[in-house]
């Protein structure tokens, strides 16, 4: 063999070998690659199956126990504002309207003039009556001189006594007429004075039902068919009117009757349905009898309106003492959970389980709902982080503090 053939042989062996080099690597890269992979995963999944056996952290809830405060007990109503004087305005006289003095809707004073009716007929009327009287004084003159002539014959044997009987019965007649032309003056003036419709108190105009110009109709006593000119309301005070079912009444009897003072009477009132009670009145009627169809009683309270804020027909709630003051359980409202017709708040042991519980409300005292039932003094209630406690779980309990509203503390 000479040296080139030699040569080319041992290269060719070269080759060889390297490409089973290569190979080896390339196999043993791709195995190491799939035992670490694998044991990646075998330690992934221990991992996960340790924390499923820990299980999720126990959620972070604030708690407290409810504030206690001495409060009277309340009952809440709704109620409607009426006007205390309402009047519709209708003529005693009728003819052609002449004038009208105010604008509709207008605050007026008492005595304020509204509506004016043509006069004429009246004044005419009033004339007639006054000529009347003069007719009977100049009558009566002459009846009273007659009179004393045939009693002066009389007495001198010159007259009979018929005639002087006669000249008295005259002399009477005529001072009945000067009595009835003198009525018949009064009642003409009456007319003449009606001829022009005053405001009987101070209040609100609605608007005039006629115009100038129609013929109305009037009557004094309301014996007949009268035209409706326009309605007047009282502003100052105002009337709350509102109706308490039995029970309730029941218990407003109980406190009035145990109460001392006039506190019993008095009433908190909330406007515009809203519950800021800012405003009070005192409860000055309660009906005589219930209402047998409703089981409910009428009760009316007094509120002063000097501002003329409050209108006839607004509705608003009006709170009344019921129950004299006894330590109450308060809590955030947003502590109380409605369950469709009741109401349940989360609590919290000692071991840290969440447990709900049924309990009956009131209404709100300074910023706070009022607990009636369900619910002891003691009681650890949830009042945040309540999304994340479920009946039934366990929760990391942190204390927390109830703040009554400073706000509302005058009530």
């Amino acid at each position: 063999m000479d040296t080139k053939q030699l040569e080319s042989q041992m290269r060719a062996t070269a080759g060889r070998l390297l490409g089973k080099q290569r190979l080896y690597k390339t196999v043993s890269g791709g195995l190491l690659s799939a035992a670490v992979c694998a044991g990646l995963f075998v330690g992934l999944n221990e991992d996960q199956a340790s924390a499923a056996d820990a299980g999720p952290p126990a959620a972070e809830v604030v708690v407290s126990k409810p504030m206690v405060q001495n409060l009277d007990r309340r009952l809440s109503f709704l109620g409607q504002y009426s006007a205390v004087d309402k009047v519709e305005l209708r003529a005693q006289v009728g003819g052609t309207l002449t004038g009208i003095h105010f604008k509709d809707g207008q605050v007026v004073q008492k005595g304020a003039l509204l509506f004016s009716i043509d006069p004429v007929p009246y004044e005419i009327r009033l004339a007639q009556a006054k000529a009347q009287l003069q007719r009977a004084t100049a009558r009566i003159a002459y009846a009273k001189s007659e009179y004393h002539r045939a009693d002066e014959l009389a007495r001198n044997d010159a007259g009979s006594v018929q005639s002087l009987e006669q000249r008295k019965a005259e002399w009477q007649e005529a001072e009945a007429a000067i009595a009835d032309a003198n009525a018949q003056i009064r009642d003409a003036q009456f007319d003449l004075d009606h001829c022009q419709v005053y405001a009987p108190f101070a209040g609100r105009m609605g608007n005039h039902q006629v115009s100038i110009g129609n013929l109305i109709a009037g009557s004094r006593a309301a014996g007949a068919p009268t035209t409706l000119l326009a309605t007047v309301v009282s502003l100052d005070p105002i009337y709350l009117d509102f109706d308490m079912s039995e029970s309730d009444y029941q218990k407003y009897k109980g406190f009035k009757a145990s109460s001392k003072g006039d506190s019993a009477d008095k009433v908190q009132i909330a406007t515009g349905g809203g519950h800021d009670y800012s405003g009070d009145g005192s409860l000055d009627f309660i009906d005589n009898a219930l209402n047998r169809s409703s089981g409910t009683i009428h009760a009316r309270a007094t509120v002063k309106n000097p501002d003329r804020k409050l209108t006839p027909g607004e509705f608003a709630r009006v709170r009344v003492v019921a129950v004299a003051a006894a330590p109450t359980l308060l809590l955030p409202d947003t502590a109380v959970l409605p369950d469709q017709s009741h109401f349940v708040v989360m609590t919290v042991n000692k071991d840290g389980l969440v447990t709900p519980k049924g309990v009956e409300v009131g209404d709100m005292r300074l910023g706070l709902r009022v607990i009636k039932s369900g619910l002891t003094a003691d009681d650890r209630v949830i009042i945040g982080g309540l999304p994340f406690a479920a009946p039934g779980a366990t929760v990391n309990a942190k204390d927390g503090e109830i703040k009554a509203d400073s706000d509302q503390a005058k009530e």
